[in-house]
């Protein structure tokens, strides 16, 4: 039997739930009522932000005290899906601005918050010898990349595509965190991530530069979702994340400024 289109909305927002469930919380887990309430509020962002918005939240959180800030992290792509079919959120951070632009009607007005660029991760000691980007067309590489819908994939692919670089990847990833998983698990020889996201594995994987002039500027903006229940609060965090504070960690984490 179809479903009528007021139940496809209910199984559209039921899914949403879903999706954000595995959230990562800072502070305690305080109620939103009472004398004491703190007010949660709910931000997607992108999976190359996971470590350091650990401590974004932390010292977000220690400058107003009357704010919790859950986190859900992802492909900016999924994290725009969620967006669209209305998943309860309050901010969004994407690692591109494509995706956000195109999310026009469903956020407010958006500010930059960090730059990145890419690298090449292999394996420990770099067992394959890899030197650099015309390496990775070598057939008997396993080489792994995100999805070319998944920003870290269109950036990759644009610098392989300037460099006449031509890769048939063993897998195509929904996020710059499972290609990395790949390069960590011996899954893969080499793959296509954020610098920062690479400093995470430092003891896991190496690093293979890829030249400036190759290279591509990851663009990160924050704003506001426009069904935030909470949307002069969900305004303040977007501000403050171009605060001194807020910089000094991204830039700590390897973030280049905006």
């Amino acid at each position: 039997m179809s479903l009528t289109p007021l139940r496809r909305r209910a199984a559209g927002a039921a899914l949403c739930l879903a999706a954000l469930l595995p959230l990562t919380a800072c502070g305690s887990d305080d109620d939103s009522t009472g004398s004491d309430a703190k007010t949660r509020l709910t931000v997607l962002a992108a999976a190359s932000l996971t470590d350091v918005f650990a401590d974004v939240g932390k010292a977000y959180e220690k400058d107003h005290p009357d704010v919790r800030l859950r986190f859900s992290f992802a492909g900016s792509q999924d994290l725009a899906a969620q967006v669209r079919a209305g998943a309860p959120a309050d901010a969004l951070v994407t690692a591109d601005l494509p995706t956000m632009q195109k999310l026009r009607g469903d956020v407010g007005q958006y500010a930059t918050i960090a730059k990145n660029r890419l690298v090449i991760a292999v394996g420990e000691g770099n067992p394959r010898h890899v030197r650099g980007l015309d390496d990775l067309a070598d057939k008997d590489l396993k080489v792994v990349l995100a999805a070319p819908e998944v920003p870290v994939g269109r950036y990759s692919r644009a610098v392989l595509d300037g460099a006449d670089v031509h890769v048939k990847p063993v897998s195509q990833e929904p996020s710059v965190r499972a290609v990395l998983s790949k390069v960590k698990l011996g899954e893969a020889d080499a793959g296509i991530v954020y610098v920062t996201d690479a400093t995470t594995a430092e003891d896991r994987v190496d690093t293979v530069a890829i030249p400036d002039d190759e290279n591509a500027v990851a663009t990160y903006p924050a704003a506001p979702l426009s069904a935030s229940r909470h949307e002069e609060q969900a305004r303040a965090f977007v501000r403050w994340l171009t605060s001194p504070t807020a910089q000094k960690i991204l830039r700590t984490a390897g973030f280049q400024r905006p």
